[in-house]
């Protein structure tokens, strides 16, 4: 196996479950000095432990959530080689029914949460390091009831873009990954067997390839942007999603 991330500090926010999770455990494997956070102290306890990773338990909607965990992985791990920024949240509702609140609560972890934690990862990042962002295909595709997640996701967008070209001065790259659907535990919470089967279906019938991806398919895609193989990659939108944006 290729250590590609050997002795490099790799920071993942959001890395106690799903895409997350699964990128976190190939970090590992190739060689990465992990830190973690999730706002679940269980699982986040759970995946600390499976990987020997700092975990820390935070919300990346909070922003000072955010300030307290740079200043922990600082004093416990130095500086930042690769960061991951992976935390979100979803939710669907039809413009008529979009509230203040709900806009706020998705908005406030997806663009504003990450926005911030970035910034206050920056001084802490190492010239030449990497950042990942996950986005989602909702930020440029039309789906019903989701106005409010894809406005967060395409404002993360054009954020990351900018943030890349202020950081060209100290060879970080910024890039995105995109998924279309995922099975992911999110996909699956308080999810019956038959409405999970039936959404597979759904997405079967949606997806070019027939199926919903694999975090692992996502998580892959995270490390090949983070590592040395992409090294001539910057500001990209990587899309994940068997094929639903371009086919």
């Amino acid at each position: 196996m290729a250590m590609r991330f050997r002795d490099r500090v790799v920071v993942v926010l959001g890395g106690n479950s799903g895409i997350g999770l699964a990128a976190a455990r190939m970090f590992a494997a190739e060689g990465a000095k992990l830190a973690l956070t999730g706002r679940n102290a269980a699982t986040l306890a759970a995946a600390a432990e499976e990987l020997g990773a700092l975990g820390l338990v935070s919300d990346i909607g909070v922003v000072a959530h955010s300030v307290a965990a740079m200043a922990e992985i600082e004093e416990r791990l130095g500086g930042i080689d690769v960061l991951f920024v992976n935390a979100g949240v979803g939710g669907f509702a039809p413009v008529p029914d979009v509230t203040e609140e709900f806009w706020d609560g998705i908005h406030n972890v997806n663009l504003r949460g990450a926005f911030f934690a970035i910034q206050h990862a920056l001084p802490l990042m190492r010239d030449g390091g990497a950042i990942v962002i996950t986005g989602s295909i909702g930020s440029v595709a039309a789906v019903p009831g989701n106005v409010a997640y894809a406005a967060a996701k395409a404002g993360l967008r054009a954020m990351a873009r900018i943030v890349g070209k202020e950081l060209l001065t100290r060879r970080i790259r910024v890039n995105m990954v995109s998924p279309g659907p995922t099975d992911t535990e999110i996909f699956k919470r308080d999810a019956s067997p038959e409405d999970i089967a039936g959404m597979r279906a759904m997405f079967a019938d949606v997806v070019p390839l027939g199926r919903m991806g694999t975090s692992d398919e996502v998580a892959r895609a995270v490390l090949f942007l983070a590592s040395p193989d992409a090294s001539f990659i910057n500001g990209v939108d990587l899309f994940v999603d068997g094929g639903c944006v371009e086919l």
